[in-house]
């Protein structure tokens, strides 16, 4: 049975946890390499969802899922958890963690342009001022509110900011070809992926036994960014009565997150972010308008 109130109290926890990853990610990095957190980030997920299929008892679902869509679960696992995580944490790595948040927020609009050529969808104008509007927040966070100047603190950074976004509006595009369970299904990913990042590390990377605060932070990473907060979510969206308001609560995880960015990491909060990020809130409710009708 359907509870709105039950589906608010999940979506406040996963909005809580979300909240807090932008730091994680960025402490993290000041142990570990952006290679290193991927690999225990993405094999601490693995075993946090082994651990709830278990419980669920769906482990028996995962063979005949990856049987039926090897090349979709390939391509799935190799974008995320792989290629997507990488990017971001190296964009983390070039740039302060309040900068690199609110442009991974603009994936949402990413995904809108994106399905124009993959899903054949159109763009209407809403998407256009949109776009307009947050990736001139984007412009004014990146230049430290000298949008004009085009005068970026780190354009690598940003660069790689961006492209993160183009990858996980591919995550969702392809996944829209998938069928199954939805826990599933991530396991799968993070199942086939693993054994990518792993040669990966090996090839590019020299082994170094983990600081004790850098590998925590993974973990932490692994379970509260990439596997147990997504549950937490997709619950919440299973038991609402109005999807619409629970989806709406996730604007609200980048201002929570700039609290913890501030007192956790001492970063100094700029104006332009503020300005920036609230550019980039008004650009996706105006293209969320279009989605809703």
């Amino acid at each position: 049975m359907k509870s709105q109130s039950q589906a608010y109290k999940f979506a406040l926890i996963a909005v809580f946890l979300w909240s807090t990853v932008a730091t994680a990610f960025k402490f993290s990095l000041q142990y570990l390499s952006p290679e290193e957190l991927v690999l225990f980030s993405s094999i601490t997920s693995l075993f946090a969802l082994f651990s709830i299929l278990i419980i669920n008892k769906k482990l028996n679902q995962v063979i005949p899922y990856i049987k039926s869509n090897i090349k979709l679960v390939f391509i799935l696992g190799l974008i995320n958890p792989f290629l997507y995580y990488l990017v971001l944490f190296k964009a983390y790595d070039y740039l302060p963690a309040q900068e690199a948040q609110a442009i991974n927020y603009t994936w949402a609009l990413m995904l809108a342009f994106l399905s124009v050529p993959f899903l054949k969808q159109k763009l209407s104008l809403n998407d256009i001022v949109a776009g307009i509007i947050c990736y001139f927040g984007v412009l004014i966070i990146s230049t430290k509110g000298e949008p004009f100047s085009l005068n970026f603190s780190n354009l690598d950074g940003v660069l790689l900011a961006l492209f993160s976004t183009i990858l996980w509006s591919l995550y969702w595009i392809f996944n829209t070809k998938a069928k199954g369970d939805s826990t599933v299904m991530l396991f799968s990913n993070f199942l086939v992926a693993t054994p990518i990042i792993i040669i990966y590390f090996i090839l590019t990377q020299p082994f170094v036994i983990p600081n004790t605060n850098g590998l925590l932070a993974a973990i932490y990473v692994g379970l509260f960014e990439m596997g147990i907060t997504f549950l937490f979510w997709l619950k919440a969206m299973q038991n609402a009565t109005n999807t619409s308001k629970i989806a709406n609560l996730i604007f609200i995880s980048p201002f929570i997150s700039l609290i913890f960015i501030y007192f956790i990491l001492n970063e100094k909060i700029y104006i332009s972010t503020l300005m920036g990020l609230s550019f980039i809130i008004v650009g996706l409710l105006i293209q969320q308008k279009k989605t809703k009708k």
